[in-house]
C-alpha cells in the first residue's frame, strides 16, 4: 500500500510525536510511507533515521501560502499514493483531493469545515467520533483508531540529581499550557506531604506555573525540567504519573504511563476518562479539584500494593489495546477498506 501522511505542526507535540511514531511504524510494517511536514531539521532527521525519505514543506497561511499548495500536489501525483492522510486543520487545508483515498485525522474537537474535502474521518477517541456524527457526518465516513505509545517499559530510571533521599516522586508530561492544568497540580502538592513533581514540557505558563510554585511554598518540591526525549526514562524513575488536564482529547501521556508499568491519576477530561476504568487501570478525580487530586496521591503514595495493582492493570490494558502491533493492524485495515476500488 502506497500511503502519504501531511503533518503541518508543530515542533513539540502529543500528535505530532504520535504522527512520526505510525508514520516509522507503517514503514516497519512493509507499507511505503512518504511522510509530507511542515519544514523541521529535527523531524526530518528522526523519519530518515527509521528509513522514510520526507519531503520538507513551508506550510504557512493557507490562502498566502501557494508555493506550498504547488508543491504538495506535485509531490502527491510523483508518489501516487492510494491514501493520503492529513493531519489537523492546517494539513488538511493544503492537502488536495485526487486519484486518491483522502482522509482527515483529528485529535481534538476542530473545526470540520476544514475537512469538507475528505472522504473520511478518523478521530482518535470513541467521544471524537461521535461528535463527528453529531456535527453530521455519514457513519460509513467516520472512524475510530486509538493512538498507540512506545513501549517504555523496562528502561533504565533517569539520573535527577538534587533529589531529596527517599521521597516519592510524580511526574507529569506536557505543554505548559493552562488546557494541561499544571496550576491544579502545583495546587495539589500541599496536600502530599514530602512528594517530589518532576514537570517535563515547556511552554506559555512557564513563568506562571513557577510563581505560583513560589506563593504555595512548594517551589523546593517541583523540579521543572523543560522538554525532554528520555520519557521511558522519567517514567521508571517516578513512582506515580499524573495527568490533571481540564482539557485532553485522549491522553497519550494515559498511554504512556500504562506502557511503563506505572500507576497513573488523572483528571476525569474527555480522554483520561473514556481510557481509564476507574479503580481498576488508574484514578479518575474530578478536573479542577486540587484537593481531591492530592488525596488521591497522598493515598496512592501510602499503598504500594495497590500501586502495583493498578500498574499491572494498566500494562495489560496497553498491551491488548494500545501497543504498536495491535494499533498498525487497525490502521492497516480501515486504510484497506477504504482505498479506491475497495468496495
Amino acid at each position: 500500500m502506497r500511503l502519504a501522511q501531511v503533518m503541518a505542526g508543530a515542533p513539540m507535540g502529543g500528535a505530532e510525536s504520535f504522527y512520526e511514531r505510525l508514520c516509522c511504524a507503517l514503514h516497519a510494517a512493509g507499507e511505503e510511507v512518504l511522510p509530507v511536514i511542515r519544514a523541521n531539521p529535527a523531524r526530518a532527521a528522526r523519519l530518515s533515521v527509521r528509513g522514510l525519505t520526507p519531503v520538507q514543506l513551508r506550510f504557512g497561511q493557507r490562502w498566502l501560502d501557494l508555493p506550498t499548495h504547488l508543491q504538495i500536489r506535485r509531490h502527491l501525483h510523483a508518489f501516487q499514493p492510494q491514501a493520503v492522510v492529513a493531519w489537523m486543520n492546517r494539513a488538511a487545508g493544503f492537502t488536495p483531493r485526487g486519484p486518491w483515498t483522502l482522509v482527515g485525522r483529528l485529535g481534538g474537537y476542530y473545526d470540520l469545515r476544514h475537512y469538507r474535502h475528505c472522504d473520511h474521518l478518523v478521530g482518535n477517541t470513541r467521544g471524537l467520533r461521535r461528535w463527528m456524527l453529531e456535527q453530521g457526518w455519514p457513519e460509513a465516513r467516520v472512524h475510530h483508531l486509538p493512538n498507540f505509545a512506545e513501549d517504555m517499559a523496562g528502561a533504565l530510571p533517569a539520573e535527577l540529581p538534587d533529589l531529596p533521599e527517599g521521597s516519592p516522586r510524580l511526574l507529569a508530561l506536557g505543554r505548559l499550557h493552562a488546557n494541561k492544568a499544571f496550576d491544579t497540580l502545583l495546587r495539589a502538592l500541599p496536600h502530599v506531604p514530602g512528594a517530589v513533581l518532576l514537570l517535563a514540557g515547556e511552554g506559555p505558563e512557564r513563568e506562571t506555573l513557577t510563581r505560583l510554585a513560589g506563593e504555595l511554598g512548594v517551589a523546593e518540591r517541583v523540579r521543572f525540567l523543560g522538554w525532554r526525549q528520555d520519557t521511558a526514562a522519567l517514567l521508571a524513575a517516578c513512582d506515580v504519573m499524573v495527568c490533571p488536564s481540564r482539557h485532553e482529547p485522549l491522553g497519550n501521556v494515559v498511554l504512556e504511563g500504562w506502557s511503563a508499568a506505572r500507576p497513573v491519576v488523572a483528571a476525569d477530561a474527555d480522554g483520561p476518562a473514556e481510557l481509564i476504568r476507574d479503580g481498576e487501570t488508574g484514578l479518575l478525580v474530578p478536573r479542577d479539584q486540587p484537593e481531591a487530586l492530592g488525596r488521591a496521591l497522598a493515598t496512592l503514595l501510602a499503598d504500594p500494593g495497590r500501586r502495583a495493582t493498578l500498574a499491572a492493570a494498566g500494562r495489560a490494558a496497553y498491551e491488548a489495546s494500545f501497543s504498536e502491533a495491535a494499533v498498525v493492524a487497525q490502521w492497516q485495515d480501515f486504510l484497506r477498506r477504504v482505498l479506491p476500488g475497495a468496495g
